[in-house]
């Protein structure tokens, strides 16, 4: 195992996004993020790869930089030599490591797909040249640029006086509920698009729409925006497509959901449990 200075060890570490190395770098250690298809390869029972040297033979991309300390995402192809590093799903490696990294390493995820995706350019094929100073792919013939790919969704806790609203979504193999989410249509407002998915997935109409946060969600490249709203009308039809079952739940009789976590849904019922107790 490389034995990292723990420079960069620090708790609560700070991630400066750059396309490139800035000029102040700490080259002494950095931080390397091998990574194939989700599947992120780290210390053997530890954490991220944190050493002067590149761990694994395989092409690199800058990301920015941990607390001053350079973060370099290895695109492994089903070739390339794994060493003795630990392969972890992006899903599972959450809590094995600070959150901060974590974010870093689907970051690393997205950057690595989408250079891996946009070698040609997607309106006349010809190979396409990256822009260093802000990840653009370009054309050089039909000057057709493309940046990294961002799918923009809302995801919303609805609330009706002491309840709020979960559904079972078809992407769960168990009974496991959470909040109503669905990506955003051109031309649409995210406040539109939370009025438009709630309808479509339960047939209630709803109000008082307020932002709650977002987060960056790398399964595969979604920008998650959350919100609270108010119930305001209709009876729960489901979309069967979507959704097994939705009901109205209490504090005190959540089914099986998140609560905290990882994911912003379990930060929202999170908030919303909080605000029951006051």
């Amino acid at each position: 195992m490389r034995q990292p200075s723990g420079d960069c060890d620090q708790l609560n570490a700070v991630f400066t996004p750059s396309p490139l190395p800035p000029v102040n770098l700490n080259t002494s250690e950095s931080v390397w993020i091998p990574i194939r298809s989700g599947t992120v390869f780290v210390e053997p029972g530890g954490g991220l790869v944190k050493s002067s040297e590149q761990p694994v033979a395989a092409p690199t991309t800058f990301l920015g930089s941990l607390d001053g300390y350079g973060v370099y995402a290895i695109d492994l192809h089903d070739t390339s030599e794994e060493g003795d590093l630990e392969p972890v799903n992006l899903r599972k490696l959450y809590g094995r490591i600070p959150d901060e990294e974590w974010v870093v390493c689907g970051r690393a995820e997205q950057i690595v797909n989408y250079d891996r995706t946009h070698v040609y350019c997607g309106r006349c094929a010809t190979p396409t040249i990256t822009n260093a100073h802000d990840r653009g792919k370009v054309c050089p013939k039909c000057k057709h640029m493309a940046f990294p790919r961002l799918s923009p969704a809302m995801i919303v806790l609805v609330e009706r006086e002491d309840e709020v609203l979960l559904a079972w979504g078809r992407q769960f193999p168990g009974r496991f509920y959470s909040t109503l989410a669905g990506f955003v249509e051109p031309g649409e407002s995210l406040e539109q698009a939370v009025e438009r998915e709630v309808m479509e997935e339960v047939g209630l109409s709803v109000s008082d729409i307020k932002y709650f946060g977002s987060q960056p969600w790398p399964f595969p490249h979604s920008l998650m925006c959350g919100f609270h709203c108010t119930y305001s009308g209709g009876e729960i039809l489901i979309q069967e497509e979507e959704i097994v079952e939705a009901g109205w739940f209490k504090a005190t009789d959540l089914p099986p959901c998140p609560v905290g976590g990882m994911s912003i849904a379990g930060w929202l019922i999170q908030d919303w449990l909080d605000r029951q107790k006051n």
